[in-house]
């Protein structure tokens, strides 16, 4: 649908006074947030900090990566869902599904239903990282960046 750009005409909105874009960024920063805080915590108190590490260790990483990650995604996420300097830690973000890829995916295959998860899970979470950056902030972020 076309909407006139008129200087008096009305931008469409879902909530009043909230652009639409606004309300889609806010949407996707959550949701991704969300997302790495169950990563994190997933390999905080299911796998625990040290058997991650010996995850990472059994696929060729460094051990001490793990570390990394689960703050990472922790401090990352919290950061996605508040609103704070979002677009630079959605860009930050994107290594750590490149790595994903890398390490335990991408052997198995593309589609995530293979054995081992595939590849097409991280992808897709890495270009909605690359998207919240490039959306920015949206609707009740801490720190909203003024373009």
């Amino acid at each position: 649908m076309t909407y006139a750009t008129t200087p008096s005409a009305a931008r469409p909105t879902l909530i009043y006074g909230i652009a639409n874009a606004d309300l889609a960024a806010t949407i996707l920063r959550v949701s991704l947030g969300g997302l790495f805080l169950a990563h994190a915590g997933l390999k905080l108190f299911v796998f625990t900090p040290a058997g991650t590490a010996g995850y990472f260790a059994s696929l060729g990483l460094p051990g001490p990566l793990a570390y990394l990650v689960i703050a990472a995604e922790l401090f990352g996420g919290i950061a996605l869902i508040l609103g704070v300097y979002s677009r630079w830690v959605s860009l930050a973000l994107v290594p750590i599904l490149l790595g994903s890829i890398y390490a335990p995916h991408g052997a198995a295959g593309f589609f995530f239903s293979n054995e081992g998860g595939g590849w097409e899970f991280p992808a897709f979470w890495a270009i909605a990282l690359v998207v919240q950056s490039l959306l920015g902030d949206g609707a009740y972020a801490l720190k909203r960046a003024r373009a």
